[in-house]
């Protein structure tokens, strides 16, 4: 299915202006945002996915001269302009994991080893945890001021009663009787140029040169148990939607290794009232037409409750005011974004006999 025009989908013009390009975005997601009656998450998603290229000059460029190929809708691999074209040969012709099957004659291996393959000469024991990720949903003001949340995760933790080590409690470690302490076996191939020798990771340490006098009884070797962990994870104030927390060393365990990384991937869900752009936080606030003529003060809810805030006379409607320090925390300083309020002016669509009066003298005076 073809993706529609991003210009179509927020309902401007090719040539609209970026506080054009914010004001329909604003209007578009507030009407199809999904918490609201009659909302549509997919259209709310295009509405957001639009807006993200339009409002970005580069991409903006792009988009304009080659669509949607140009920021990211076209498909990868070597067919691209400019692309790898001996890519899907095991990685990549000037890469270093080429392999050409050349059958059952051994070739293979030797070449692989004279292009730099030679995977086999590696040492293959596992030496770092399996890395974990994770997604943590927060709610809008969550993101703006911060949390503290516990993680439960089931995975490989280091083995209660060897402690990863994979020996039984009492015994040591031995010299591997196969590689004598080596971490390597020779391995001769018959090939076409007559045998050769390949020094190969030893099977039965896994190259460490050693092994279990006698093999946990827990853990049978492996130096982890599964088993559910709780993890406390401080959220810090001020982060945004698809940010990546990373503990180190708080993944899964290996035995003889290092722990892997844990992978916190955060989550914001939409506000119904407020949006956000990096520190800043907007929101739309209605009044009369006679309060924007006159001038009045109105309530405006914030993420830190309402502020009063005084509309002086003669606004217009798409009037922008700033809230200082009542947008997003900066993660890096005690300092806060602004809060930026748009005044919409609503006119009334039904009046009375006597407003209708009132209006129509204030229009022969002003004339």
């Amino acid at each position: 299915m073809s993706k529609r025009d991003y210009y179509e989908v927020l309902g401007v013009s090719k040539n609209a202006s970026a506080d054009e390009l914010k004001k329909a975005y604003r209007k578009a997601a507030v009407q199809h945002h999904p918490d609201k009656e009659g909302g549509n998450e997919e259209k709310f998603k295009e509405i957001n996915e639009a807006y993200d290229v339009l409002k970005d000059s580069q991409k903006r460029q792009r988009y304009d001269q080659f669509g949607h190929a140009g920021v990211g809708g076209a498909s990868g691999g070597g067919g691209q302009p400019g692309g790898n074209p001996f890519e899907g040969f095991g990685g990549g012709f000037g890469g270093q994991n080429v392999h050409f099957d050349f059958g059952d004659g051994g070739l293979g291996d030797i070449f692989g080893q004279f292009f730099g393959g030679g995977a086999s000469n590696q040492q293959r024991g596992p030496q770092r945890g399996r890395d974990i990720e994770v997604s943590l949903q927060l709610s809008f003001e969550e993101a703006i001021f911060g949390v503290e949340e516990k993680i439960e995760l089931d995975m490989d933790d280091e083995c209660s009663h060897c402690h990863g080590t994979t020996v039984e409690p009492g015994y040591e470690m031995k010299t591997c009787p196969t590689c004598k302490g080596a971490g390597q076996q020779t391995r001769v191939m018959n090939t076409m140029f007559g045998p050769i020798q390949q020094n190969v990771t030893c099977e039965t340490c896994g190259g460490k040169g050693k092994v279990p006098e006698k093999v946990c009884t827990v853990c049978h070797g492996k130096g982890t148990e599964r088993r559910k962990q709780t993890i406390a994870l401080k959220v810090p104030a001020g982060i945004d939607d698809g940010s990546t927390i990373r503990l180190s060393e708080r993944g899964e365990a290996i035995g003889g290794g290092k722990r892997g990384d844990l992978y916190v991937h955060i989550r914001v869900k939409a506000h119904k009232r407020f949006t956000r752009e990096g520190d800043i936080i907007l929101s739309e606030q209605h009044i009369g037409m006679v309060e924007a003529a006159l001038g009045t003060e109105i309530d405006v809810p914030t993420v830190d409750g309402e502020v009063r805030m005084k509309i002086p006379a003669g606004t217009q409607s798409g009037t922008d005011f700033k809230l200082s320090n009542h947008g997003v925390p900066h993660m890096r300083s005690d300092k806060r974004g602004p809060h930026i309020v748009s005044i919409i002016v609503d006119t009334p669509t039904k009046l009375s006999k006597k407003q209708k009066e009132l209006l129509e003298q204030i229009a022969q005076a002003s004339r």
